[in-house]
């Protein structure tokens, strides 16, 4: 229930149309953004149906022992949601301390290796989401948080991998996986998250959310554990809101 939930609010997240979600062209500019093909497809999403569950199983099935093998030996984490496979990168020993934008040579090879992994596969769609943790301001973490979508979205970009293929969002602090309270809270916080699913899987649960979501009551994070079960929704709008109000 709680990795649905999960996958429920990222998805709302998307197609609320946020300003802050980001192609992987750093030189587009947008008002909105809508994570595969033209904008003006957006009211034919929701004709969209969901390929058979059979389908998408067997592609993670597939593809999470190839990723498990993949990231052996570094400190990257997979996770399996739902219809989605989750590698987990943490900041700390990803990017250059001194130069946050910039990945640490650890870190290129098991990236690069996942994004040849997934090039010549035309229909698996990437999406990496950047986050960062509470502190200092709330702008501020939104631009650190994309910076370092940027950064690994960069590898996959250099792999070949096109804009109908690959998106990046920052999501500042707006899903965190641990309370911030705590150093170790916050650590587990900072991290970016490279998501893979089927092409048509992820359009179909694009369409499938695309209505607004209710407000959920918060649960307390537990570090170590994924994103807890119910984020505050309504919290999440009131910053959608104030990006587009720019």
């Amino acid at each position: 229930m709680k990795l649905f939930k999960t996958t429920t609010l990222i998805l709302c997240m998307i197609v609320s149309g946020c300003s802050t979600f980001k192609s992987d062209d750093a030189g587009e500019k947008s008002s909105s953004w809508w994570p595969f093909g033209k904008k003006e497809a957006v009211a034919e999403q929701k004709k969209v149906e969901m390929p058979d569950p059979k389908i998408t199983q067997a592609w993670l099935d597939t593809y999470e022992p190839q990723l498990r093998e993949t990231l052996k030996g570094s400190k990257f984490e997979v996770e399996r949601r739902e219809n989605l496979l989750v590698i987990t990168a943490p900041v700390d020993s990803s990017f250059n301390p001194d130069r946050p934008e910039m990945l640490l040579p650890v870190t290129l090879g098991p990236v690069t290796k996942v994004a040849k992994l997934v090039q010549d596969d035309s229909k698996t769609a990437v999406l990496i989401l950047g986050h960062a943790d509470s502190s200092g301001a709330l702008d501020l973490n939104r631009k650190l948080s994309q910076d370092r979508a940027r950064a690994f979205a960069s590898i996959f970009r250099l792999s070949g991998l096109k804009q109908d293929r690959l998106k990046q969002q920052g999501v500042g602090s707006d899903m965190p996986r641990a309370a911030n309270d705590s150093a170790q809270g916050r650590s587990l916080n900072r991290r970016v998250e490279i998501m893979l699913t089927p092409q048509d899987t992820l359009t179909a649960l694009l369409a499938q959310y695309s209505q607004p979501a209710k407000a959920e009551t918060s649960v307390q994070a537990t570090p170590g554990a994924p994103l807890a079960s119910g984020p505050k929704i309504a919290a999440v709008g009131k910053v959608v809101a104030a990006d587009q109000a720019k």
